[in-house]
């Protein structure tokens, strides 16, 4: 018996949106992960990007527990001395919310090419709306 590998050309890609508001940072962040790998489906193969598309809505409505808010911090680096930026999360969620997700979530996709291709398929929105209404998406609950 031979173990079956999916192909590029065979990937069969799915939109899914994801209403973030109420949700959880982390939880979020690991569902839509495994969405984007393509771990949801049973032809997934690892050294191939057959995951799905993933829209989320209401980014700006996510939710973190305990001190996170003021505690929590984001870095960022110019590459020159004295270029560190520092901000907590709660600037970034009044501010870059759609950043504060993407951040999140590719953190837990592979590094390298493959988890940058599929960072791609990632589309955060700040607002309930999206720009994505053709490709027919399916709601995705986290539970």
């Amino acid at each position: 018996m031979n173990t079956f590998m999916e192909k590029n050309e065979t990937v069969d890609r799915k939109w899914y949106v994801i209403d973030a508001e109420g949700q959880t940072l982390g939880r979020l962040a690991t569902k839509v992960a495994v969405v984007l790998k393509g771990k949801h489906k049973a032809t997934y193969t690892p050294h191939i990007d057959c995951g799905d598309y993933v829209i989320v809505v209401n980014a700006e409505k996510v939710k973190l527990t305990g001190n996170k808010l003021m505690d929590k911090k984001y870095y960022n680096h110019s590459g020159y001395p004295g270029g560190l930026r520092e901000r907590n999360a709660k600037t970034m969620i009044e501010n870059y919310p759609e950043e504060m997700i993407e951040r999140a979530v590719k953190g837990m996709l592979p590094k390298g090419r493959l988890g940058r291709q599929m960072g791609k398929k990632l589309f955060v929105y700040a607002g309930p709306d999206h720009k994505h209404q053709a490709q027919k998406p399916i709601e995705l609950k986290v539970d």
